[in-house]
Formats: structure tokens, sequence, C-alpha cells
């Protein structure tokens, strides 16, 4: 359902929109994981990495549970359990997690957010704009061969709101506010069955359409995140091979030569039909038969004078 987000922000940018109040109520922005593993991408697609906020505690033993941390992870959940070498052979899309069987798959546990832009111009200073934040769970695979683990998260969906509904049947599940944030994050002081209550369709959210340009996992620009109109039609343009297919069809093609018959020279002799004939009102027949009988009507019409006899 969920195959697109964004989050182009700069690093410090992004740690400034994440801040929070811990427990004794003191201002604070959250850690970062590996920030040198964060790119910033108008166009974040399954398999990339994206920043996720947890709970500290999940990291560090001992730690308030209430604190966070920012840690760029995969997208699409790999399960603990998963054994083969090869992440990208898991046979199941972990994309996204439905909401009602949540409890019923052991893939899934561990609760995160995954946070993304909003639509709005974020290349001004940050100003107490939010972020979306997007409910989400995690896990960390460990390869059976051993290397690096892998941090990887899917988001959680709900069904659609009624403004979205005639778009998707399924919607991410937001959580709307501060408090839903911490509330979901703090795993040490908020048993599964009260965070999961947070867990419902929202209608606090604006949306609009955007090009065909965001389906290509490659694009990387503004132009992604830009609202079109579906209104009005694009006018289309003809490429280049189209162009040049629109020209040759403009012109006269030359008829081709036939390379068996040889062409006839041009010949500088008087045509009789030119030189030799006068118009005739009748229609001209084609053919040798037809010059010969105009001739034969010239004669009888117009005689030719005798010429003087001589002795």
């Amino acid at each position: 359902m969920c195959g697109r987000t964004s989050c182009h922000l700069p690093i410090d940018v992004l740690t400034r929109a994440c801040a929070y109040q811990d427990r004794q109520g003191q201002q604070r922005v959250p850690e970062w994981r590996d920030p040198d593993k964060y790119c910033p991408s108008y166009n974040k697609s399954p398999q990339s990495n994206s920043p996720v906020l947890l709970s500290r505690l999940h990291l560090v033993k001992d730690a308030d549970s209430s604190e966070r941390i920012i840690a760029p992870m995969r997208w699409g959940l790999v399960p603990s359990w998963f054994k083969e070498s090869d992440p990208s052979k898991l046979q199941f899309n972990t994309t996204n997690c439905r909401s009602d069987t949540i409890m019923e798959k052991r893939s899934f546990k561990s609760g995160s957010i995954g946070v993304a832009d909003s639509p709005e111009n974020w290349e001004k200073v940050w100003d107490n704009w939010r972020l979306l934040t997007m409910a989400g769970i995690f896990d960390c695979w460990e390869p059976p061969e051993g290397g690096d683990v892998l941090y990887s998260y899917t988001i959680i969906t709900v069904d659609s709101c009624k403004g979205l509904s005639d778009i998707h049947p399924r919607m991410p599940a937001i959580l709307d506010g501060e408090e839903a944030v911490s509330k979901w994050l703090d795993f040490g002081e908020v048993s599964t069955q009260e965070a999961l209550k947070l867990i419902h369709p929202t209608e606090n959210v604006t949306f609009h359409p955007v090009s065909s340009v965001v389906n290509n996992s490659r694009n990387n620009s503004p132009e992604c995140l830009a609202p079109v109109n579906l209104v009005v039609k694009k006018e289309l343009k003809a490429s280049g091979s189209s162009q040049r297919m629109l020209q040759w069809l403009a012109t006269k093609s030359p008829k081709k030569e036939d390379s068996k018959t040889p062409q006839k020279e041009e010949s500088h002799v008087p045509q009789w039909s030119s030189q030799f004939l006068q118009k005739s009102s009748l229609p001209t027949k084609r053919g040798t038969a037809g010059l010969l009988e105009q001739w034969l009507k010239r004669e009888k019409e117009e005689p030719v004078a005798k010429r003087p006899y001589s002795q």
C-alpha cells in the first residue's frame, strides 16, 4: 500500500524536527546511530534506508525508555529468525504490516516510528513544522555466516479515513501528536495493549496528487513532490525520433529507381506533339495511332500547295 516516502531534510534540520521532552520534562533532541547511513531523498522506496525513531532502551541497557534515538534502517522488515544469507531472498513482502494481524505474525515485534517529510517546502529554516510520524515496528537480523547486523522496519497500515478511501482502502497508521508518539515509543512504561489503541485511521492529513515521475525510484528531485492538476492535460511533446518521422512523412519521398530498367537519355530532338501538331479541340488520343489520325486530318483540311512545273 505505502510504497513511497520522502525525507530530504539535512541531518541537522531533521534532528531539530525530532526534538521532544523526556520524562523529566526537559527539551532534548535524539541521538543518532550510524548517521553516515542517512541519505536525504525526495523519493524513498522499499529496501532504501530511512530515518527511524525508537526508544534508547532498545539499544542501550538500563537506559531511560523515554529517551530517543534516530537510526537509519532498511525499509522492508527482515525478521531475526530469517536463515538465508541474502535478505532479498525473503519470500514475502514486509514493506507494510496490517494492524489487524500484527499480533498474529511472528515476523513483527518492537515498536518504532518512521518519519517522513510533509508536502510543504522544507528548504526554509525549521519553524516548528511537524513531520509525518508513521507507526512501525523494527527488528535486528544477523547474517548466519557472520557480518554486520541489519536493522529494518515496516510501516503499520490501517483502514483508510474517509478522505483517502477513494484513493486506497489502506493508509499508514499516523501517530497524531507528541503524546501519541511518546506512548508508542516508551515500551518500558506503556503496555503493548495500550500502545495498540493508538493505531487507528486519522482525518488530520492533507494530500495532493503528484506526477508519475515518482514511480521510478531513481528520480530524486523536488518534482517528485510537486502537486499536479489532474484536470488539465499536459500537451504531449513528440520525442526526437517522432519529430524526424513527422518531417519525413511531410516531405515527398523520391521514387525509387528501378535498377533493372535503364533510364532513357534526355533527347534534344523536338517532340512531335509540340513542334508539328496543332492543338485540337478533340481529346488527344494516346499512342502512335492517335498521332497518325490527327496528322491525316490536318492534311485533308489544309492541302499542301503544288510546286510549279518545270521542264
